[in-house]
Order: structure tokens, then C-alpha cells, then sequence
């Protein structure tokens, strides 16, 4: 009993209904309405039968008198047609005619005037069984009375079928309306109650749950996949909070250790106050370089947080590689290298241009700092390629490259390999360039080249609509995140 009274309480149940109701009441509107024009239409054809066979008559009457009005009347009474005739005299005697039984009032009532009758025809019925007529009365000179009339057993046999049909058809819509509502409501039934349990799986805390899509891109796949993509992003943004917990928890206790045991050492053993001095100068150091963690921590929430377009305009990457290009070439020319820069005159993106700035200036420092090749000196090569509808950036040194097993673990926050342990850093470069390049609805790619590594984002292009430049001007925006 509750399954029923959910199941009827669904819009579905309910828009069901409306239908059925709407297209029976269309449905029996549309019949009747043939109905009755259809028996209007025959009404009239067996006025103007009558009205001919009359005519007819008038005027075999006029030209041979009662002989020749009779012998026609016998002539055509013989026809098994629907045609009515009967002929009587001034005493009301039937002299010819088809008719065997009919109201005495309808030959007393000789004025011409159509009506509707019950009568036996001669010679078919037996004596119970009464048809219907329409027919048309006349007083003749001396007496003599003429009826005409149409009989009306096939009208009546097809109003009899048009209303057979109305209600087999009524019928048939409110099955047929049954059935579909069942298998309609049935099916959006499921696809609910799949929905609902899934939602009931997330919300006890399993976010890799999600809605089924069956593959018919209906509505409710197309708001599957929309509630789907909903999801992942969720799920990204709580692994993210998880993974800067777990982050600050395991990787900052060290630093933090390292600070409460310095500060301990200087109150137990510094001497004097240079011994203080040089204690709180270290201490100072280290509480710096914690709070550029920190900082790296927060701005990276900040970009993955951010809702992906919000923040877009279009943007001159030529112009804006070429500016991050002349403000490190000096430092890269001083480390005894040098950099380069290919990309297509106008080449341009929706993008956010601090953003792709910040972008460059880390994997340039990553470059400088673990791209030096064992021989010879360093070259950074920074290029721009629109293809397959996304616009490219690139940013390749001549080194020794990353193992592939470790490409996908260095985009990760604090990893750091070992080999790059000896230099300054806090490995979060590579986590922010990863969220920047997911925010413009990318990812940071890495691939080894011969020799040296080369890093790569990809950038939605500008569209014709927004082809206009936007806030071009300026220069890159804060300092670069240490790798």
C-alpha cells in the first residue's frame, strides 16, 4: 500500500493522468463532432432524394394523370432501394406503393412537410419489425395522397458504427494510455530510485559514487553526466583539502620540529647576546621559509577552488612569453646558457595571464635549477602551438630529464627526488602548475626528450567572439614559487 501511494504521488502518475484526460476528452470531441456532421451530411442527401423523387413524380402526374403515376410508382417500388412510395385514395386505400405499415396521422397530415416515421415495408419484414423513414406527404387532386420518403437504416447503421467506434476507441486511448504510464513511470521510476540510492552512497561519505548513464542521451542521462561532473569536481576539491592536511601534518613537522628544537638549544646553551642573536636569526629563517610553504599551500587552494572561466580573458601569449622570456633571459645568460622563444605571431587564449604567467616562471626555475645538461651549457626553449583546437605551451631544457615511473609523482605537493634534495625548494612548483593547467581545463604533461625534458599546458583558443584584446598589459604577477 505505501508502494502504491508513493508510486501515484510521482509527476509521472500525475502527468499520466492529465494526458489520458486531455486526449480522451480531444479523442471523443473529435469523434462526435465527425458524427454529427457526418449524419447532417446524410440527412441533407436524403432530403434532396426525396425532394428529387417528388419532383419526379409531379411531373409524371401532370403529364398522364393517375395511370401513369401509379404505373411508375409500381415500376420503381420493385427496386430493392432504399426509395419509399405509397399511393392512396381519398378513402385511404393503398393503391401502390412499397409501404405496408405506417401511422394513419402521417397520411391524414398531407401538408408537405418532412418528418420521421416507423413503418414495415411490403413484402421484406414480418409484421414486428419497424424501420425508420424520413418522408414527405402530398394531396393530390381527387383525393389521392402521395408519400415519398427515404428509408434511413443505413444512416442509422453508421451513426450505430461511429458510436462503436467512439467507444472502442475511448477504450483503446485510455489502455494504451494505462500501459505507457506503467512502462513510462516504471522506467523513470528506476532511473529515481538509481539516482536516490546513489546520492544516499555519497552522502555517507563515498564520493567515488556516481549516477549510471545508460547511453540513450535522454534527459535523465544528460543530467547524469552533468551531475556526475559535479561530482568529480567535489571529489577533486576534498582530496585536495585531504591531501594539504596530510601535507602540513607529515611535511611540516619536520621544519616545525627543527624550529622548537633550535629555540630550545639557544635558551640551554647561547651564551651572551651574539649567541641569542644568531639563535633568532635562524629561528627567523625558518619561520620565513614555513610561511612560504604556507603561502604555496594557500594559493594553490585558491586556483583549485576557482571556478574554471571565471577568471579567463583573451591574452597575447606571444607578447606574454616574450616579456617572461626578456626578464629571465639575463639570469639564464649569467648560469652560462641561453634561452630561445617559437611561437607564432598573434598567437592567443582565454586564459588567466598572471596565472599562465606564474605558470612559466615556475618551470623556467625548475629548468634553471635541474635541467643543466652534464655537458655544455643550458638551453631553455619556450614554445607556443595552436593544434586540434587547444593552444600549447611549451617550456624545454637540455637536461637529464624525469624517469617516467616519477613523471606523474612530482606534480604531487612536497615531492621532491632525490636527486634534487641538495637544492632550495619546498616541492610545490609543479602542484601549482598542475592546478593552474587543470583550471584552464588541461594538465600538466611531461615528456623526455634527446636529451633534456620538456613540460607542456594547453590553453582553450580564442573564440571569434571574443577576439578583442583584454587587460594585455603588465608584467607578471608576484614572486616565483620555489620547485
Amino acid at each position: 500500500m505505501t508502494r502504491l501511494t508513493r508510486f501515484t504521488r510521482t509527476t509521472a502518475f500525475k502527468l499520466s493522468l492529465l494526458y489520458i484526460a486531455v486526449f480522451t476528452v480531444m479523442s471523443g470531441f473529435l469523434l462526435v463532432y465527425v458524427s454529427e456532421n457526418t449524419d447532417h451530411l446524410m440527412s441533407e442527401q436524403v432530403v434532396q432524394s426525396v425532394d428529387s423523387e417528388l419532383k419526379g413524380l409531379a411531373d409524371v402526374y401532370v403529364r398522364g394523370g393517375v395511370r401513369d403515376l401509379v404505373e411508375t410508382i409500381d415500376r420503381r417500388s420493385r427496386h430493392p432501394d432504399a426509395s419509399l412510395y405509397l399511393l392512396t385514395d381519398f378513402a385511404g386505400n393503398a393503391l401502390v406503393g412499397n409501404i405496408a405499415r405506417l401511422p394513419t396521422t402521417v397520411l391524414e397530415e398531407a401538408d408537405g412537410g418532412l418528418r420521421r416515421v416507423r413503418y414495415t415495408r411490403l413484402g421484406q419484414d414480418s409484421e414486428d419489425v419497424e424501420r425508420q423513414a424520413m418522408v414527405r406527404t402530398f394531396e393530390l387532386r381527387g383525393g389521392f395522397r402521395l408519400l415519398v420518403g427515404r428509408d434511413l437504416g443505413d444512416q442509422l447503421r453508421f451513426s450505430n458504427l461511429l458510436g462503436n467506434a467512439l467507444r472502442l476507441w475511448l477504450i483503446v486511448v485510455v489502455v494504451m494510455a494505462a500501459i505507457t504510464w506503467l512502462f513510462v513511470s516504471r522506467r523513470v521510476m528506476k532511473r529515481i530510485d538509481e539516482m536516490s540510492a546513489t546520492s544516499r552512497t555519497i552522502m555517507q561519505g563515498d564520493l567515488s559514487g556516481r549516477l549510471s548513464v545508460v547511453g540513450t542521451d535522454d534527459e535523465f542521462d544528460r543530467l547524469a553526466v552533468n551531475l556526475n561532473a559535479m561530482l568529480d569536481r567535489i571529489e577533486l576539491l576534498m582530496q585536495s583539502m585531504k591531501d594539504v592536511t596530510d601535507n602540513i601534518a607529515h611535511d611540516l613537522k619536520t621544519p616545525l620540529t627543527r624550529l622548537q628544537t633550535r629555540t630550545e638549544i639557544a635558551l640551554r646553551e647561547a651564551k651572551g647576546e651574539d649567541g641569542y642573536r644568531a639563535a633568532l636569526e635562524a629561528t627567523l629563517e625558518e619561520s620565513d621559509q614555513l610561511l612560504r610553504v604556507f603561502n604555496a599551500l594557500l594559493r594553490i587552494a585558491r586556483i583549485e577552488s576557482m571556478a574554471p572561466g571565471s577568471v579567463m580573458e583573451p591574452t597575447d601569449l606571444s607578447k606574454l612569453v616574450a616579456e617572461v622570456a626578456e626578464l629571465y633571459e639575463p639570469l639564464v645568460e649569467d648560469e652560462g646558457g641561453r634561452m630561445e622563444t617559437d611561437l607564432p605571431a598573434g598567437l592567443r587564449a582565454d586564459c588567466n595571464r598572471d596565472l599562465i604567467s606564474q605558470v612559466l616562471v615556475n618551470l623556467i626555475e625548475n629548468a634553471l635549477k635541474y635541467g643543466r645538461p652534464e655537458a655544455g651549457g643550458l638551453l631553455i626553449r619556450l614554445t607556443g602551438r595552436e593544434e586540434g583546437g587547444r593552444v600549447s605551451l611549451t617550456v624545454t631544457d637540455n637536461g637529464q630529464g624525469i624517469p617516467e615511473k616519477d613523471q606523474d609523482r612530482v606534480k604531487e605537493r612536497f615531492v621532491r627526488l632525490e636527486e634534487s634534495r641538495t637544492e632550495p625548494g619546498t616541492g610545490l612548483g609543479l602542484s601549482l602548475v598542475k592546478a593552474v593547467a587543470r583550471l584552464h581545463g588541461g594538465d600538466l604533461r611531461f615528456k623526455n626528450e634527446t636529451p633534456g625534458l620538456s613540460a607542456r599546458i594547453d590553453l582553450k583558443p580564442v573564440g571569434p567572439d571574443n577576439n578583442r584584446s583584454g587587460h594585455e598589459e603588465g608584467g607578471t604577477s608576484g614572486e616565483p614559487e620555489q620547485s
